[in-house]
């Protein structure tokens, strides 16, 4: 029996399957970050395809926390309607839809932004050097946190996904490598991680305790001063008792470095992960064979499978997948008579 088509449950929600869409920008709003006709089109198609949990990409908590001036917003009330469109009609195909909570730091783009950072660092010679974070500016974002996690809950989404990760605001904090503070915020672990479990913890007080949050994580940052699985792991453990239910796990992109990746390039790093701090764990990199996602579920080293760019090239991959794993699932009434057979 196929346990990727076997359902998840945790907390208040019940996977289908435990097949999931990584967030992964769309660069197609317009500068008010209002979601398009594109992004509607887009995660539909995703949930009739058959993917157990959708999470939408990266939405911009803050003007200044976008990648691009075409990122996605939740940081103002007009954009409430046009996201709650989306998530309404993907739950109507069986999506459990997440939306993932975001702030770029030091690489925002938008050139008409004052961008900030842990530290004044450039990302490189191409980006502005940001501003290093005042008390009153961790404040601010972790307060804009906060009221997009609000926003989430009035428009439906079933899951929140901080990110945490590819040397955006959070991870920039977390590394060693972006993060130069001699107060509070920097220096050891613990204080690395104090931004992030300050956010947790205000995410929290809006979003139920019966809700699940996800942290998308860079795990290896790809040079040896920076951080490795079992940095990530320690300072997960430090803030998981703010309400952290799940760990979303994946690579790179605090620094310019080069990476080589390879079919399933970073499973390892969501076993040492899973296995150093209890949490289930969302695992992939180049997963785009069904039987590689089967035996990373059927042998435990992750309780999900995300798949990034396999899903922008076929968006009914689960339901080919289902077929060769000899599992059956439901097909949308409207494709039945392509269903495969035999």
């Amino acid at each position: 029996m196929s346990k990727l088509f076997s359902s998840f449950n945790i907390k208040n929600i019940e996977l289908k399957n435990r097949i999931v869409m990584a967030p992964m920008c769309m660069y197609s709003a317009d500068n008010d970050g209002k979601a398009k006709e594109w992004h509607y089109m887009h995660y539909a198609s995703r949930a009739v395809g058959g993917a157990g949990l959708i999470i939408q990409e990266a939405t911009a908590v803050e003007s200044r926390g976008r990648i691009t001036d075409k990122d996605l917003g939740i940081w103002e009330d007009s954009q409430i309607d046009g996201l709650k469109r989306i998530v309404t009609e993907c739950k109507t195909y069986g999506a459990t839809m997440g939306i993932q909570l975001a702030h770029a730091g030091r690489k925002c783009e938008v050139r008409t932004e004052d961008i900030i950072a842990p530290s004044a660092i450039a990302f490189s010679e191409e980006y502005k050097t940001p501003l290093e974070m005042s008390r009153e500016h961790i404040n601010t974002v972790v307060e804009a946190f906060k009221a997009a996690a609000k926003r989430a809950s009035e428009i439906g989404y079933d899951v929140i996904e901080i990110h945490g990760a590819h040397g955006y605001l959070i991870n920039e904090f977390l590394s060693p490598l972006t993060n130069k503070r001699t107060d509070e915020y920097g220096g050891t672990p613990e204080n690395r991680a104090r931004f992030l479990k300050e956010i947790l913890y205000a995410v929290r007080q809006v979003w139920s305790k019966d809700k699940v949050i996800i942290l998308r994580v860079s795990a290896e940052d790809y040079t040896q001063e920076g951080n490795h699985s079992d940095d990530l792991a320690e300072m997960i453990n430090m803030v998981k008792s703010e309400g952290l239910d799940i760990v979303h796990v994946s690579s790179g992109g605090v620094v310019p470095v080069p990476i080589t990746p390879y079919p399933g390039y970073q499973i390892r790093f969501a076993e040492i992960i899973k296995g150093k701090t209890g949490l289930p764990v969302i695992a992939g990199g180049l997963v785009t064979a069904s039987d590689m996602a089967e035996e990373i579920v059927q042998n435990n080293r992750a309780d999900l499978v995300f798949l990034g760019r396999e899903l922008l090239r076929n968006p009914y991959w689960p339901l080919r997948a289902a077929h060769e794993l000899r599992a059956e699932v439901e097909w949308p009434k409207q494709y039945d008579r392509g269903k495969f057979r035999g």
